[in-house]
């Protein structure tokens, strides 16, 4: 017996000296935990800032390559043309491969989509390639960063790593917005493109030396759950989450392809108040996300439902948000427009991470990776549609400001529907009984 513990303490000593660190074998780390979810957030700023850089440069890109409001309408579109088909494909590799992978592989299509357009020779149609390369890269940028997040959580406490990410995208706005403007007003909007190469370039290096995947992941293989997609698809908690998504991501298309335009044409700001006014909703979006986040984590802890915790607070946030839209068009005078402004385009996106959790809560194990991209793809099609819709109203209108007032109005309607959606559908604590009643009789087959 003393020879077998002796046996098993130099066994453990030696895999304590072998074993990797804990940010890499999965093992809990609350160093290891900090240190990803501030890197998958970093992540986040630079998705936002390459997503919003265009409309930014909207003025200057429509003057030298001779666009119309619909053809730059179609330039922002083009963004999202390839965007769903690679939210949903990575999505489902996500439940299959190390998110240092693929993690890696996107900021690496980031940087090779930007930095082309360096070359002064680089025309309207290099640019709208590389667009399409690069909405193809940041499609699954959401879904697989909050994955990724919730492999370091267990169940049931992902609503504040969910609000993280939602709210380091919202920092690329408060940040990035202002300092790109600035950098677009000083050099020109192609050295805005080639230093968001760069950043993707270093974020790389950061992750592969101190990224990693949680002790909460689950693969496919590994007691994974045999229940087809195809119930999990039909549940109220991901159709009204999808439903709801759809919406917000309609209204912030409208911001980084459209605000910019409106601030500058229709209220006479100029590049660096643009710049400053156009990240004030994101300040507004991580405020209102952080606190809905921790709103929703306490409800949950103590039992109140995720129906209330989730579905009901966030269809409430978007219903503001809707207002808020409604309103932003009609209001004068700075403090106002600022206040509506930011509440219409904050409040929808702080629901996002609450749809997110929601729907991780519902998912059986190793089907998250799947359900969380494939609702982003689906929502994300809005995001194809609502940058030249809202060109096509722009230039059909009698004028320009009643046809911003139309997209505007349409975006706040969406929005208000959505929460109405989310609010009466997601409700993850009977989905996810229902789903483990059909797991019984599907294992009885």
């Amino acid at each position: 017996m003393d020879q077998l513990m002796k046996a098993a303490a130099t066994g453990t000593a030696v895999a304590r000296q072998a074993a990797p660190p804990a940010w890499r074998s999965g093992t809990p780390s609350t160093s290891g935990r900090s240190a990803a979810l501030g890197l998958l957030m970093v992540f986040m700023m630079v998705n936002f800032a390459d997503k919003a850089v265009l409309g930014l440069a909207a003025g200057p890109v429509m003057a030298e390559f001779g666009l119309s409001n619909t053809e730059f309408g179609l330039l922002a579109s083009a963004f999202y043309v390839l965007f769903s088909v690679s939210a949903a494909a990575v999505g489902l590799l996500g439940d299959r491969l190390p998110a240092t992978v693929l993690l890696t592989g996107l900021a690496l299509t980031w940087s090779a989509a930007q930095l082309p357009m360096l070359i002064p020779a680089a025309g309207a149609t290099t640019l709208l390639a590389c667009r399409v390369l690069l909405g193809a890269g940041e499609g699954p940028g959401i879904p697989l960063a909050t994955h990724t997040a919730f492999s370091w959580y267990p169940p049931r406490a992902r609503s504040l790593p969910a609000t993280m990410i939602v709210a380091g995208g919202a920092l690329g706005g408060v940040v990035g917005l202002p300092l790109l403007a600035l950098l677009i007003g000083a050099w020109g909007w192609r050295a805005a493109l080639g230093v968001l190469g760069c950043a993707g370039l270093l974020w790389v290096l950061a992750w592969l030396r101190w990224g990693g995947t949680g002790p909460h992941r689950v693969t496919a293989g590994a007691g994974v759950s045999e229940l087809p997609y195809r119930r999990i698809f039909r549940t109220g908690t991901w159709l009204g989450s999808t439903a709801a998504a759809f919406t917000v991501q309609w209204a912030l298309a409208l911001m980084t392809a459209w605000l910019p335009r409106h601030l500058s044409q229709q209220r006479g700001y100029g590049t660096a108040a643009v710049g400053l006014l156009a990240g004030l909703p994101m300040a507004g979006s991580v405020l209102l996300a952080l606190g809905a986040g921790a709103v929703s984590q306490r409800l949950l802890r103590r039992r109140v439902s995720g129906r209330l915790a989730q579905g009901v607070l966030g269809g409430g946030l978007a219903l503001a948000a809707g207002c808020g839209l409604l309103l932003t068009t009609r209001v004068d005078g700075a403090p106002l427009l600022i206040a509506v402004m930011v509440v219409g385009f904050a409040a929808g996106n702080a629901q996002t991470p609450l749809n997110n959790a929601a729907i991780a809560d519902v998912c059986p194990p190793g089907r998250s990776g799947l359900m969380l991209g494939a609702s982003y793809a689906l929502a994300a099609v809005a995001a194809l549609i609502a940058p030249t819709v809202t060109g096509r109203l722009v230039d059909a209108a009698p004028t320009p400001g009643a046809g911003f007032t139309t997209a505007f109005d349409l975006a706040g309607v969406l929005l208000i529907a959505g929460g109405l959606i989310a609010a009466v559908t997601v409700n993850p604590e009977r989905d996810r009984a229902r789903l483990r009643t059909a797991a019984g009789v599907e294992h009885v087959r």
